[in-house]
């Protein structure tokens, strides 16, 4: 099959366990903002190139009403609008 015996092993002792294969939730710092949000703010600058982290990130407000910093913008965000600007202007007309 050309599957680690040692996966197939905690797959089953998981499955034995309880009662499911899938992911669990894991520890670590939560999110800033919903889906939703990081889909608006990626539809606005792909609309809007334009568009500066900082004035994204002042007209942005996170998960209880926190604000999120540009580099929040910058680092997570942004690239995702620009390779979606990327994948659709280089697609076919």
């Amino acid at each position: 099959m050309n599957v680690n015996r040692t996966t197939i092993f905690r797959l089953r002792q998981s499955l034995h366990e309880v009662d499911t294969v899938s992911d669990r939730p894991r520890s670590g710092r939560p999110r800033f903002t919903t889906q939703r949000q990081d889909r608006n703010l990626v539809r606005n600058h792909i609309n809007n190139r334009f568009l500066s982290a900082s004035a994204s990130s002042r007209q942005t407000r996170g998960r209880n009403n926190q604000r999120i910093s540009a580099n929040t913008v910058r680092d997570v965000y942004l690239p995702l609008a620009y390779v979606l600007v990327a994948h659709t202007s280089s697609a076919p007309s």
